[in-house]
This record gives C-alpha cells, structure tokens and sequence, in this order.
C-alpha cells in the first residue's frame, strides 16, 4: 500500500515537472516609463536607477521638472550632484 503511494508521489511530481517546462513562458516587460503592474505610473530613480512608484516615491524638482527616488537619501545625493556640477 505504502508502495503504491510512493509511486503515486513519484508520478504526480514527473508530471508537474513535465506540466512546468513545457508551459508557455511569459514575455518579460520592456524597460519604459510605464512599466510594473497594470495602471501604475513607475519612474526610474536618476541616482541608483531603481523603478519606483508615484505613490511610494519621494518627489524633487529641478528646473520645472518633478524627478522621483526610492529614498531621501538618493533626493539628497542628487541635490549633491547639482550643487557641485553648478559654478
């Protein structure tokens, strides 16, 4: 009886096996703007180049144009970055 079972066991997980690599694959999403789950507006971070929500970002603006960063730390470096790259 145990036997059975095993082989059962043994069967069931070959043909998940078999199920898993002969499935479609999903293509991978460009890199865009516009990228992430459906509906949400992502940006890349200009300092550590990470994608990040407008919702969890934390927004800074240069010249009239918002930037958005993961963290205060990247906002923080990039307000660094200007001040030593303006004369």
């Amino acid at each position: 009886m145990i036997r059975l079972l095993v082989i059962g066991l043994l069967l069931y997980i070959g043909y998940r096996i078999v199920i898993s690599l002969t499935s479609a694959k999903k293509p991978l999403a460009t890199r865009g703007e516009n990228h992430g789950s459906a509906g949400v507006e992502t940006h890349r971070d200009p300092v550590c180049g990470v994608y990040v929500s407008e919702e969890t970002a934390v927004v800074g603006t240069h010249d009239g144009q918002r930037h958005y960063f993961c963290s205060m730390n990247c906002l923080e470096k990039y307000r660094e970055q200007l001040d030593h790259s303006s004369p």
